[in-house]
């Protein structure tokens, strides 16, 4: 850093004076209030660790906690392994592959309210109408059970995010030496072998870029829980990022929002940290 010139700060100050703008600023702020009686113009009191406790007591904060780790599992889990499936298929040098890859990636395109919207519909009129047709009673009132509400929450966001993580795969796929592959073959080895013992090791920082990708966006996800469910019914969909706007800007328990952000803030930052910690020891270096 000492080395560095006076041009190297002039083009890098406008993005710290940014960052701290819009990043760092009200990140702090965010975190005092949280510690007073802020109602989203002033405060007059510092209440301490008061909400913080009260956090131990809020039954609809801790289910919606509950509820949106067990989504970030299966949602992780599934958007990866369909994420590497996807990237294999397109892979294997076939004339449609520019297509499927385009096909593939295109729901990334499309935003999450108008996706919440779109797979409603699929869910409660298309799926009915399926069910009626074959005689399925399964099919009829989804979304009206939390079960079935998380499953369309998982299925939307697998559907959305699977080409995105596709295309992460593809490049790290693309850059194993073919004589690897070629010598793994002469030696005997058959195609689930060369995946096992070959591909998949040297896509390990693939996964590491992934899994971070896709458990950051699966705890925030906001707008397809919106536009899907609307955490209904009973709350019993509602997610975290859901349940602090709600108490921010419904109940106008602004301070009490915040002390969820953080909370919610350090949580994530926790897991995600602890994600690609391990998940680099277990890269291989070429």
């Amino acid at each position: 850093m000492r080395n560095k010139d006076l041009t190297f700060w002039l083009f890098l100050t406008p993005v710290i004076i940014a960052l701290g703008a819009v990043v760092v600023i009200p990140l702090l702020a965010g975190f005092f209030y949280s510690f007073t009686d802020w109602n989203g113009l002033t405060f007059n009191n510092f209440l301490g660790l008061d909400h913080y406790m009260r956090l131990l007591d809020d039954g609809r904060f801790l289910s919606s906690l509950w509820f949106t780790i067990q989504f970030s599992v299966v949602t992780v889990l599934l958007l990866n392994v369909f994420g590497l499936g996807l990237a294999l298929l397109v892979t294997q040098k076939l004339k449609s592959s520019n297509l499927l890859r385009t096909i593939f990636f295109m729901p990334n395109l499309i935003g999450g309210l108008i996706l919440g919207f779109i797979w409603q519909f699929i869910f409660i009129s298309v799926f009915s109408d399926l069910g009626d047709l074959f005689g399925i009673a399964g099919l009829d009132g989804w979304l009206t059970t939390g079960t079935t509400g998380f499953w369309g929450l998982v299925i939307l966001t697998t559907w959305q995010l699977a080409g995105y993580i596709m295309i992460i795969y593809i490049a790290y796929l693309q850059s194993i030496p073919e004589e690897l592959l070629e010598a793994a073959k002469v030696d005997g080895a058959n195609p689930f072998q060369r995946f096992r013992n070959v591909t998949f090791p040297l896509v390990a920082p693939a996964f590491t870029i992934s899994m971070f990708l896709t458990l950051s966006t699966s705890f925030k996800i906001y707008d397809q829980n919106l536009a899907l469910t609307d955490g209904g019914p009973f709350n019993s969909t509602e997610m975290v990022a859901m349940n602090i706007v709600y108490t921010a800007f419904s109940s106008n328990e602004m301070a009490y929002g915040q002390a969820k952000a953080v909370i919610f803030f350090i949580f994530v930052a926790v897991i995600a940290v602890s994600q690609v910690y391990y998940n680099k020891k277990k890269e291989v270096e070429m």
